[in-house]
């Protein structure tokens, strides 16, 4: 068992796991010599040489395509966006080529393939390198969308990621990769791509993140137990699909809900958990469910105040556990 950043474990299971399978392969632009902006595939060029470790073009939708097509011929490609926000002009390869394969081909066809995504704001990146596009690819039936917020869970469903059949959206929010640390075990091991975990006990009210904002909720939730709010707090982990049975078996438990996401409010990750529980939980609530999220603006601003400002935070979590606590 080893401390490490998330940016430490996702770098030593790539390697570990190219050690042991010389089917993966690593694509993305500046992920060979520099080792990607993040560091996180640093070495692995100078350990398992340019043809499985491949310094692409700036065109994502090369990058995505060229990765379908090498998990088409029986390799594992792990393909990098260098920012979430540089993904767009991949969406047709991922949406009507990745997403679709297994089911246009009527099960003959399958796309072992693994996109890890640098997302999310808090790093003074500003209009282009802040987005959170979970919303967006989770919408996209066929395909998985994960976000580990632990190193533990960096590791093991990385490792789950390269061995599912099909696409997965790996995201890693930015501001995390060196934040974050805790234990790793050693060896290979896997965390199911569809299952929340309870990060922490509690009877009054249930709060439910992902991401940067999982560490923030469970802050907040201390915080406030220091007067009595006894708050549940789940690590969803995966945007798509689901772990519906989860949700609402907490929702129900609870009676209060409260959904902490850095995504834009309208029609975020956390709009379906809310629709979830109003539909399969209602009778069990004892209070509106409650969002916590970044408004909807275009962009995140440059301007650290601003930057502060619009993002979802410790307090405002705070704030809104207790205004629901109220209730």
């Amino acid at each position: 068992m080893a401390v490490k950043t998330i940016a430490e474990a996702v770098r030593d299971t790539l390697r570990e796991a190219m050690q042991q399978d010389d089917r993966i392969i690593v694509i993305g632009e500046d992920v060979g010599l520099r080792g990607g902006v993040f560091r996180i595939t640093e070495g692995l060029m100078q350990e398992f040489g340019e043809e499985r470790v491949i310094d692409a073009p700036l065109a994502e939708s090369g990058i995505v395509g060229v990765a379908i097509g090498a998990a088409l011929h029986g390799l594992l490609p792990v393909a990098e966006i260098q920012f979430a926000d540089f993904i767009h002009p991949a969406f047709d390869q991922i949406m009507n080529e990745a997403a679709k394969i297994r089911y246009r081909s009527n099960n003959d066809f399958h796309c072992p393939l693994v996109i890890r995504v640098p997302y999310g704001g808090g790093v003074h990146g500003a209009l282009y390198h802040s987005q959170s596009i979970e919303a967006l690819l989770g919408h996209i039936p066929g395909l998985k969308v994960v976000a580990p917020a632990t190193p533990y869970d960096a590791k093991g469903m990385l490792r789950a990621a390269i061995a599912d059949p099909d696409p997965v959206i790996f995201l890693e929010h930015k501001r995390t990769y060196r934040l974050i640390k805790g234990e790793v075990p050693e060896g290979s091991f896997t965390v199911p791509l569809d299952r929340a975990e309870v990060r922490r006990q509690g009877r009054t009210i249930a709060l439910f993140s992902y991401g940067l904002m999982l560490h923030y909720a469970l802050e907040a939730a201390e915080r406030v137990a220091q007067d009595g709010i006894d708050t549940a707090v789940i690590d969803l982990r995966t945007i798509a699909p689901l772990d519906r049975p989860t949700i609402l078996e907490w929702a129900q438990r609870c009676g209060k809900v409260l959904i902490a996401y850095e995504d834009n409010k309208s029609i975020g990750a956390g709009a379906e958990v809310a629709a979830l529980i109003a539909e399969e939980a209602f009778d069990s609530l004892d209070g509106p469910i409650l969002r916590v999220a970044t408004p909807d603006v275009p962009a995140m601003p440059f301007s650290p105040p601003l930057e502060r400002h619009v993002m979802p935070n410790v307090d405002t979590i705070e704030q809104a556990l207790r205004r629901l606590a109220a209730y």
